[in-house]
């Protein structure tokens, strides 16, 4: 599939050269920029009368206490790896704010709320998770890759009715140091709790992507975002 590719202050926008019917929102992981998703497009092997429109935003640059207080791109604060009981929650909410703004202005160029994914990895799976199950309007799914549920508390009482069928898909790695895998599975546990359509996907690999979980995923963003 051939994608005009643009750079802008805020985001990489890769465009389809047939008139895009849909739109993916995919958000990098701490300290990476837009850039760190761009090379997995043509790897996806979507089918030419698919054509989505992807953006890939950078996160805004700021202080990250676990690094010692280095600024670098990052949708929110991250306090330890360890202690996991204290969350940046004015940084998640306000990154998903961001989000949702994005989605916004997919939705004044043309295309549909429900022909919108939204995807992460790490910390913007996260953000993922936070932004789509809460966004007022049917998205066509979240895509969570090595990350996990934010506010887990808070979801019960804030979540979108309109998002409470959205299929959600969440893989893993089962040696992942970073986001252990005992968190992917709790928050997979939670949001089934909840009632929402999750599926999770384990694979034999540390905080990365690995060539079956890019099959898995292409795949699925064919089924969420059928040609029309």
């Amino acid at each position: 599939m051939n994608y005009e590719t643009r750079q802008q202050r805020d985001a990489i926008i890769m465009t389809p050269a047939s008139p895009p019917s849909a739109s993916v929102i995919w958000l990098h992981g701490l300290g990476a920029d837009g850039t760190d998703f761009v090379p997995l497009v043509p790897e996806l092997r979507l089918p030419e009368t698919q054509a989505p429109r992807f953006i890939f935003p950078n996160a805004p640059v700021r202080p990250v206490t676990v690094n010692n207080g280095m600024s670098m791109r990052a949708w929110y604060d991250i306090y330890s790896l360890v202690a996991r009981d204290r969350e940046d929650a004015a940084g998640i909410q306000a990154s998903a704010t961001l989000v949702h703004g994005l989605i916004d202005q997919q939705r004044a160029a043309g295309v549909a709320a429900h022909r919108i994914v939204l995807a992460g990895f790490s910390q913007g799976g996260a953000v993922a998770l936070q932004a789509g199950l809460r966004y007022g309007q049917s998205l066509a799914g979240i895509l969570c890759l090595s990350a996990y549920l934010p506010l887990a508390a808070s979801l019960a009482g804030e979540a979108s009715a309109a998002n409470r069928q959205i299929p959600i898909l969440m893989c893993h790695g089962n040696q992942d140091a970073i986001v252990p895998l005992d968190l992917a599975r709790s928050s997979f546990a939670a949001l089934t709790a909840l009632g929402y359509r999750a599926q999770l996907l384990e694979y034999p690999m540390q905080h990365s992507l690995c060539g079956e979980e890019v099959v898995a995923i292409s795949r699925w963003l064919t089924q969420v975002l059928p040609p029309l």
